[in-house]
């Protein structure tokens, strides 16, 4: 005789959270102003279709050419030295943040004293700042700031992924084993040696993964910021789109996913070697 299937005793309680995820996720819908079947009414498919089809074929001679390449090397440019400032202030800010270097913490069974906390805080504090200001923002400010042109774009970056940077850094510094940096600041070892022997080996992969995802975000990120002027291809397709060029957009969008698709092997290589 076939037993009946047991009940699942989770049932009620994954059918109470999905009805209040409904009950939250209109309001939200509401205040969006989400119609999706605006798509479909054949004013908007008109305009849709007639921009579409000046997409192809890819715009390919060599006056646009070169002014493409020139704009892709000045994307990659901003991106890299924009993560590199940012590194700059990431770095030692997610030492200061992170508690695992705390000598207190080493000599009390992993429980910082009050005086490490407070002086980790203003530290956790400026991080928030800067990662909650939207680079586009950062962008607006420093180009009127420094003017049009990629030296707000670099600056906006470094702000806003040094907080970003920062968080996860520290995160990531207190997520592995404590155990071998405790074990070399009891020893006598400098903070610098427990974090280089202590921390680094068992973080690297994690931290090389994370910093060449935040790359490819920054590549992404001075597209975005060339819509208000600070340069690059994003420049390039505001312009090309004012101009209704669709041949010229679809050539920076392939060489946009070209570039995204580079920097996920890059970190696939990378995780690779690390791992």
């Amino acid at each position: 005789m076939l037993k009946a299937t047991p009940r699942d005793p989770a049932a009620v309680p994954r059918g109470l959270l999905s009805l209040l995820a409904i009950a939250l996720l209109w309001p939200g819908i509401q205040l969006a102003e989400l119609n999706p079947w605006v798509l479909l009414q054949p004013d908007s498919t008109r305009a849709m279709g007639s921009f579409v089809a000046g997409f192809w074929p890819p715009a390919h001679d060599a006056e646009f050419l070169r002014l493409l390449g020139d704009a892709t090397l000045q994307t990659l440019a901003i991106a890299t030295a924009g993560m590199a400032l940012a590194l700059l202030l990431a770095v030692p800010a997610s030492l200061l943040a992170s508690r695992a270097l705390s000598l207190s913490a080493a000599s009390h069974g992993g429980r910082p004293n009050g005086l490490g906390r407070s002086l980790r805080w203003p530290v956790r504090g400026l991080l928030i700042v800067l990662r909650s200001v939207p680079e586009i923002v950062w962008a607006l400010l420093f180009v009127r700031a420094v003017g049009l042109g990629p030296t707000a774009g670099v600056l906006a970056i470094a702000l806003t992924y040094a907080g970003m940077l920062g968080k996860v850094y520290a995160e990531i510094f207190e997520s592995v084993d404590q155990r071998p940096a405790h074990a070399l600041l009891q020893s006598g070892s400098g903070r610098l040696g427990a974090f280089l022997y202590g921390i680094m080996p068992s973080a690297s992969a994690e931290l090389t993964s994370y910093t060449v995802y935040r790359w490819e975000c920054a590549v992404r990120a001075s597209v975005v910021m060339g819509f208000v002027g600070a340069g690059g291809l994003g420049q390039q397709i505001d312009l090309s789109m004012r101009m209704f060029a669709g041949a010229e957009v679809a050539s920076m969008l392939l060489t946009f996913l070209v570039l995204v698709l580079l920097a996920d092997q890059l970190s696939r290589a990378l995780r690779t070697r690390w791992a």
